[in-house]
């Protein structure tokens, strides 16, 4: 048997692979590596927040959160909190009733002419002020000077009439004693001499009128003030029918302001002024921060508008310096009461909130606390503490947002050394709030916060309640 060898299987030339798989392995490294960052950087900020997160009480406020860190880091012994303070003093201060005003002049006259005739001549300059009496225009006095003459001459010859008739009746009476003429006739005479002597009269009245008219052609002006522009150039005819006149002058020294008040503010104003005391008045700028002049109350209006509830008041002011002008709006307030004798505070170191108000008093040891106060008036900068507060007492008036009840404190009173120990309460200078520091409390027109959270209710410097 024969054994018969298969033919072995043609070798396969080995090709090397084809050229598109190596780009294909490429992408896939990619992949793997972009998920393989991904997830490590979600392990990485997973374990950095997680903790915050957990430590934060839930349903928490984050800037809540950070206040009470930062108080207990400055309970904890940060050292004592630096503030500006300042003393309570004992001063006086004003009851003002404020309203809004006008200056209005107390006579302003337009100048008018009371004859017709051409204006010849013009004495005044545009906006002098000029007395009583001074000479302002002249008019044309020939035409009237003419009628002057006249008047005198039919005068002349009514007067020679009088005397005749007057030499006539004298000679009648004789007459009649004599039974030479009848009585008719001395009756007659009489009334002629009468009547001669009533257009004597009339001429002088002609003449008068004349001289007057001539008075008039000289325009002098009838009161003190300031002449407005002119309203007439020199050659233009005027006439005593014009309705614009020839130029105003209005009085500045003195003027008046006229201003409201509350209806409810009038019985003390009333009171006072029908006992007969002068009450003082301010006038302030617009903006409330000028004061333009000191006057007095004159008078106030008879009756009060029913549509805004206030009355008008009108106050005298001598303007020496013309701070004030016609027509300026200003704020006028009204001094009604002077208060001596009282503790008065800065409004900056008051502070309020819904229940109290307060300030943060620094005991002898150099800690604060919170005093209820009361306050009454408000003047400025300053207020009225009517109670819960003495001359001399420190209270913080900048940094009350670091403090809280017991709070260690570094007191700076303006004007005295820097406390570093125990603030001792006695009479000082009162402290003023530096500049570029904001006014905080009612000083503004704000509430301030109120006192921390768990500082329970304001307690004196001695421990116990204050009222």
């Amino acid at each position: 048997m024969i054994d018969k060898q298969l033919p072995a299987p043609p070798e396969t030339p080995l090709l090397p692979p084809p050229e598109d798989e190596y780009p294909r392995s490429r992408p896939a490294r990619r992949r793997r590596w972009f998920w393989i960052l991904l997830l490590a950087l979600v392990v990485g900020a997973t374990y950095f927040l997680w903790p915050k997160h957990k430590n934060q009480p839930s349903g928490a406020n984050p800037s809540d959160t950070a206040a009470a860190g930062g108080r207990k880091g400055r309970g904890a012994g940060a050292g004592p909190v630096p503030v500006v303070a300042v003393r309570a003093t004992k001063g006086n201060i004003g009851v003002y009733f404020t309203g809004l005003g006008n200056v209005t002049p107390i006579y302003t006259v337009t100048v008018k002419s009371r004859v017709d005739g051409q204006l010849m001549q013009v004495l005044y300059k545009e906006g002098d002020t000029v007395r009583e009496g001074a000479p302002l225009a002249e008019l044309d006095p020939r035409p009237y000077q003419v009628a002057l003459t006249q008047a005198e001459g039919a005068q002349l010859k009514d007067q020679a009439l009088l005397d005749n008739a007057r030499i006539d009746l004298k000679r009648y009476e004789t007459l009649l004693t004599q039974n030479a003429v009848p009585e008719q006739q001395l009756a007659t005479q009489k009334a002629q001499v009468i009547q001669d002597e009533g257009q004597v009269k009339t001429d002088q009245g002609m003449i008068d009128a004349a001289k007057l008219n001539i008075v008039y052609c000289h325009i002098t002006a009838p009161i003190t003030g300031r002449i407005g522009l002119r309203l007439v150039d020199p050659g233009n005819i005027v006439h005593a029918s014009d309705s614009n006149g020839m130029l105003v002058i209005t009085q500045i020294q003195p003027i008046s302001v006229i201003f409201t008040i509350a209806e409810d503010q009038l019985p003390p104003v009333f009171q006072k002024t029908r006992a007969g005391q002068r009450l003082e008045v301010d006038a302030y700028d617009r903006a409330m921060t000028t004061k333009l002049a000191t006057g007095q109350l004159a008078t106030i209006d008879n009756q009060i508008d029913q549509s805004t509830g206030t009355v008008k008041i009108r106050a005298n002011f001598p303007n020496e310096n013309s701070a004030l002008f016609p027509n300026q709006f200003v704020n006028a307030r009204l001094l009604v009461q002077e208060k001596t004798g009282v503790t008065l505070l800065p409004a900056a170191a008051i502070q309020l909130n819904s229940n109290m108000t307060y300030v943060y008093l620094v005991k002898p040891d150099s800690t604060v606390t919170v005093r209820q106060i009361y306050i009454g008036t408000n003047e400025g900068d300053e207020t009225e503490v009517t109670s819960g507060l003495n001359p001399g007492d420190v209270v913080v008036e900048t940094g009350v947002d670091k403090l809280q009840e017991g709070t260690k404190v570094t007191a700076h009173i303006n004007g005295e050394s820097p406390t570093t120990g125990a603030v001792g309460v006695g009479t000082g200078k009162k402290g003023r709030r530096p500049k570029g520091v904001p006014t905080q409390g009612p000083a503004n027109g704000t509430s301030a916060p109120g006192p921390p959270a768990g500082s329970g209710p304001p307690q004196s410097p001695a421990g116990g309640s204050s009222k």
